[in-house]
């Protein structure tokens, strides 16, 4: 079992959904409310990551962050170490190949609210933040749930992207799905099982937690006085 590895795809999960969910709330609630021209297209360029092989996103990114570009070159001189093959490149790749798993069930969860909740707290005068966090986000709260479940999940899953922009470096870039493939790689089908097996476990276990606490607080959300 490569322990070092999995704490590595722990650490990157974490990260981006810490990273990626307040960005997700703001872009999918501006996308359930507002009607502006090109609305369609922003949400298409926001689902691209869901058709695109990973592999194809994961060159996009390679491209993108690499000392050529000038992202790439901008980082290494203010960080002193590039992005592609460090897990600051991992990290930013995965923020961008999660973002239709993060906004879209959450676009989704505020655009169920109806509209004359916000308008009768726009009437009792609350303020755009008190109507967000007292009102908007409880209503919500199953869209933001499944967003973090989803994106911590394909996180833990992601190969294609993680190989093509941090490749195979341990304690750096090596998650534990680079860890299956190089032990099925070097025909080590022991190892290999028992990291799919934990990661299936694992991801079993959160996706029904998730799904408990969702029908929980959907029940008590739906009591009188709540």
């Amino acid at each position: 079992m490569d322990w070092t590895a999995l704490s590595l795809s722990l650490q990157l999960g974490a990260l981006t959904v810490l990273l990626l969910l307040p960005v997700a709330i703001f872009v999918g609630r501006l996308l359930a409310y507002r009607r502006f021209a090109g609305k369609p297209l922003v949400e298409a360029l926001l689902a691209v990551p869901l058709v695109l092989p990973p592999t194809v996103v994961g060159y996009y990114l390679l491209v993108g962050f690499g000392g050529q570009s000038l992202l790439g070159q901008w980082f290494e001189r203010m960080a002193g170490h590039s992005l592609v093959f460090h897990f600051s490149g991992l990290v930013l790749a995965s923020f961008l190949v999660n973002i239709p798993f993060a906004v879209q069930p959450i676009q989704r969860a505020f655009e169920s609210i109806p509209h004359d909740v916000r308008d009768a707290a726009a009437c009792c005068g609350m303020s755009f933040w008190q109507t967000l966090w007292r009102i908007e986000l409880p209503l919500a709260w199953p869209g933001v749930l499944t967003a973090l479940v989803l994106t911590f999940a394909h996180t833990l899953g992601e190969f294609g992207v993680v190989l093509m922009v941090g490749g195979s470096i341990p304690g750096e870039t090596k998650t534990v799905s680079i860890a299956i493939y190089d032990r099925v790689q070097g025909m080590d089908f022991t190892a290999a099982g028992q990291m799919s097996l934990l990661l299936l476990l694992f991801s079993v276990t959160v996706l029904a937690v998730a799904s408990g606490l969702g029908r929980r607080f959907g029940r008590w959300h739906g009591r009188p006085g709540h």
